[in-house]
C-alpha cells in the first residue's frame, strides 16, 4: 500500500434532507451553486476533490495551512451566496479539516485521515470549521484566526478520543485561544502530581466506599414502565431549572428547553416526549428513573440556566436511563448577547451526542431560528407562559405579549402563528363578539407565517385548524398532514390532525392519531379524550366512547366542556340500549350548563357527515336535551 500524509477538508450540507423535503429543485440548483464555490476554491489552495456524493465534499490539501485558508474562504463565499436567500433556504457547510496518515487507492484515500476528518465535519455546527490537534498546532501561529478548544471526543470507530478546535473567524478573535490550558496551568499541574501521590493512599480507600463503577443514577425498570419502549430511540427533555434567583428568568430557561424539544422532534428516527408532559416536572426535584418510568423512555436529558447581569451559565446532561450512566455533559459560559449562538451551539451538541449515541449517524433536520433578536424572543417566551393556560384571559395576555415581539421583529414567523393561534381560540370558544372577524384576522395572520417560514410545522396545523371552522375538510387535512410530515413528535398538531380527521368522518383514523399524540404526551391534555370520545361514537365503538367520556370528567369535572362529555355519554348508553342512563346523562349536561341546547350544538358541530349530526340531534331531542 502506498501511505502518505495529507491534510482533508470535508465538508457537508447542514440540513439537507429538510432542504430537499421542501423543495427539491431549489434545492439542487443551490447545490450546484454551492459546489461551483467549493471546487473553484479548493483548485485555488491548490488542493483536489476526491470524493463527493450528495451533499458532501472531501478535499486533500498540500498543507494544513491551505485546507483551513480554504476552509474559511468557503464559508465567506457561500455567506455571500446565501445573503439573497431566504433564512430557511440558506444552503449551509459543516467543516472538519484534520493532518493524517492516509492509503492511496487510485485517486482515492482512505484510511483514519479521511475519517477523523469526516467526524470532525459532524461536530461543527452549520457555517463552522473543526479541526484536529494536528492541524491546529500548524496553523495557530500562521494564520489570523481565533480558536475554542472544545475538549477531546469519541467519535464513531476511532479508537483513541480526537482533540476538536472550533475556527473562531471574526476579525476580533484574531489570535485568541479560548478554553486551551495554558503553560502556567500546565506547571502548576505538574507541582500538583507531588501532592497526588501522597493523596492516592486516601483515595484508594474512599473508591472502595465510592464505588465509581456502579452507575451514575439508579437505572430504570424496562418492567415498571407505565408503557412499552418504542422500537426507536426514545427521550423527554425535562424543563431546564432556573438558577438565577429570579422567577422573572423562568422564561429563558423554558424557552431553551421548548427549543430543545423542537430540534429533536423534527428527527423521524427518533421518540421525542412533548412539552406538555415532561413541563409536569417543572419545579419538582424529580429521579431520572421515574421519569423513564412514567413516560416510557430510555434517555432523559436535564439541565440547567443562571443568569447574572449580562452573562448565561447553561450546563446539560443525557443520561441513559436504563444503565444510570450519563452519555454525554457540557457546561458554556457565554455573555448573554451571545444566546442565540449558545442555542445553535448547545442544540447541535445534543443533536451530534444523539446522533453518535442514538440514531447511529442518521441524517437529522434541527430547528431553524424565527428570529435573531433577543428582546422578540424574550416577548414571545412570556407570551407563551400565559397562551398555555388556554383562558380567555390567558389568550388576550399571550396576545399583547407576541404583539409586542412583533413590533421588535416584524418577520418573526413564529410569533405571527401564536398570534393567529390567539384569534382561532377567540373564534373556536367563542370569545370575541365577532367570530368571523377573529377567524378572518387567524387566516391573515397565519398566512404571513407561512409567507416568512414555508416549512414551520405550527402555520400547517394553525391552517388546518382554519380550514376545519371554515368547513373546507379536504384543505385542513392536507394542511394537518404537512404540520405532522414536518414534525412527527408534535402531540398537539397529531391531535390536529385526529380532530380535522374525526370531523371529516374518517373516525377510525382519528382514533389511531389520537393514540398516537396520548403517547408522545403522557400527560396529555384532557380535551384529547373529549374529541377521542366522539371519534368512537361516530365508529360505532359506544362502550370505548363511555370509557373516553368518563375519563375526560374524572380529570375535568367542572370544565367548560363536561357538559359536551355528559352529552357523548348520553349517546354512548342509547347506542347500548340503555335510554334511563341516556335521560341521567343529558340531565347532568344541563346541569353541568343550563345554557345547552341542541341550538347550541348546531352550531358547534363541524362534521362532514351532516345526515349523522340530524340523526344525533334526533336522539337528543327525544332523551330530553331542550331546544
Amino acid at each position: 500500500m502506498e501511505r502518505r500524509l495529507a491534510a482533508i477538508l470535508a465538508a457537508d450540507v447542514a440540513g439537507y434532507s429538510r432542504l430537499m423535503e421542501a423543495d427539491e429543485e431549489a434545492t439542487v440548483r443551490a447545490l450546484s451553486a454551492c459546489r461551483q464555490v467549493v471546487d473553484g476554491l479548493v483548485a485555488n489552495h491548490r488542493g483536489r476533490v476526491f470524493g463527493s456524493a450528495g451533499d458532501s465534499v472531501v478535499a486533500e490539501f498540500p498543507s494544513p495551512v491551505e485546507a483551513v485558508r480554504c476552509a474559511v474562504d468557503i464559508q465567506r463565499e457561500l455567506e455571500i451566496l446565501n445573503a439573497d436567500r431566504p433564512e430557511d433556504r440558506r444552503m449551509r457547510l459543516r467543516i472538519g479539516v484534520n493532518l493524517g496518515d492516509v492509503v492511496v487507492e487510485g485517486e482515492n484515500l482512505l484510511g483514519d485521515g479521511v475519517n477523523i476528518a469526516a467526524r470532525l465535519e459532524t461536530l461543527a455546527e452549520a457555517g463552522g470549521i473543526c479541526l484536529s490537534r494536528p492541524v491546529f498546532d500548524q496553523i495557530k501561529k500562521r494564520l489570523d484566526l481565533g480558536y475554542e478548544d472544545l475538549g477531546e471526543h469519541a467519535v464513531k470507530n476511532i479508537a483513541e478520543p480526537v482533540r476538536v478546535y472550533r475556527v473562531l473567524s471574526e476579525p476580533e478573535a484574531a489570535g485568541k485561544i479560548i478554553g486551551e490550558t495554558t503553560r502556567a496551568e500546565r506547571s502548576w499541574a505538574r507541582a500538583g502530581l507531588t501532592v497526588a501521590v501522597v493523596v492516592l493512599v486516601a483515595v484508594a480507600a474512599a473508591i472502595a466506599w465510592l464505588r465509581p463503577w456502579q452507575p451514575a443514577v439508579e437505572p430504570a425498570s424496562v418492567e415498571r414502565m407505565a408503557f412499552p419502549l418504542p422500537e426507536k430511540p426514545s427521550i423527554a427533555v425535562l424543563p431546564f431549572d432556573n438558577l438565577s434567583g429570579d422567577p422573572g428568568q423562568d422564561h429563558m430557561a423554558d424557552g431553551l428547553t421548548e427549543d430543545i424539544i423542537t430540534a429533536l422532534s423534527q428527527v423521524s428516527s427518533l421518540f421525542v416526549i412533548a412539552r406538555n408532559s415532561t413541563f409536569v416536572y417543572k419545579g419538582t426535584p424529580v429521579k431520572v428513573q421515574r421519569v423513564a418510568e412514567d413516560l416510557g423512555v430510555r434517555y432523559v436529558l436535564e439541565g440547567s440556566v443562571r443568569t447574572s447581569g449580562d452573562q448565561v451559565r447553561i450546563a446539560a446532561q443525557l443520561v441513559d436511563a436504563l444503565t444510570g450512566n450519563h452519555l454525554w455533559a457540557e457546561r458554556y459560559d457565554r455573555n448573554m448577547t451571545e444566546v442565540f449562538a449558545l442555542q445553535d451551539e448547545i442544540t447541535d451538541r445534543i443533536v451530534v451526542a444523539l446522533r453518535i449515541k442514538l440514531t447511529e449517524g442518521e441524517q437529522m433536520r434541527v430547528h431553524r431560528k424565527h428570529t435573531r433578536s433577543l428582546a422578540a424572543w424574550n416577548l414571545l417566551g412570556r407570551g407563551v407562559e400565559h397562551f398555555n393556560h388556554t383562558t380567555k384571559t390567558g389568550n388576550a395576555d399571550a396576545r399583547r405579549w407576541f404583539e409586542k415581539a412583533l413590533e421588535v421583529d416584524g418577520r418573526y414567523a413564529l410569533a405571527y402563528a401564536l398570534l393567529a393561534w390567539t384569534h382561532w381560540h377567540d373564534a373556536f370558544h367563542r370569545w370575541s363578539e365577532n367570530r368571523e372577524a377573529s377567524l378572518e384576522r387567524a387566516s391573515v395572520l397565519a398566512e404571513k407565517a407561512r409567507a416568512l417560514d414555508d416549512a414551520l410545522p405550527d402555520v400547517y396545523a394553525l391552517q388546518g385548524a382554519i380550514h376545519l371552522l371554515q368547513g373546507r375538510f379536504d384543505a385542513a387535512l392536507a394542511a394537518g398532514k404537512k404540520a405532522v410530515a414536518l414534525n412527527p413528535n408534535h402531540a398537539t398538531n397529531t391531535a390536529i390532525l385526529a380532530l380535522i380527521l374525526q370531523n371529516a368522518g374518517r373516525p377510525q383514523e382519528a382514533i389511531r392519531r389520537f393514540k398516537t399524540a396520548m403517547r408522545l404526551s403522557p400527560y396529555y391534555p384532557a380535551w384529547f379524550l373529549e374529541v377521542l370520545g366522539f371519534s368512537y361514537l361516530a365508529a360505532k365503538q359506544p362502550d370505548e366512547a363511555l370509557v373516553a367520556f368518563g375519563t375526560f370528567l374524572e380529570r375535568e369535572p367542572g370544565a367548560v366542556h363536561a357538559a359536551h362529555a355528559h352529552v357523548g355519554r348520553a349517546l354512548a348508553h342509547h347506542a347500548l340500549g340503555r335510554d334511563d342512563a341516556a335521560r341521567a346523562a343529558v340531565a347532568k349536561a344541563v346541569e353541568a350548563d343550563a345554557g345547552i341546547s341542541l341550538t347550541h350544538f348546531k352550531k358547534l358541530k363541524l362534521d362532514k357527515t351532516r345526515a349523522e349530526d340530524e340523526s344525533g340531534l334526533a336522539v337528543l331531542r327525544s332523551l330530553g336535551l331542550p331546544e
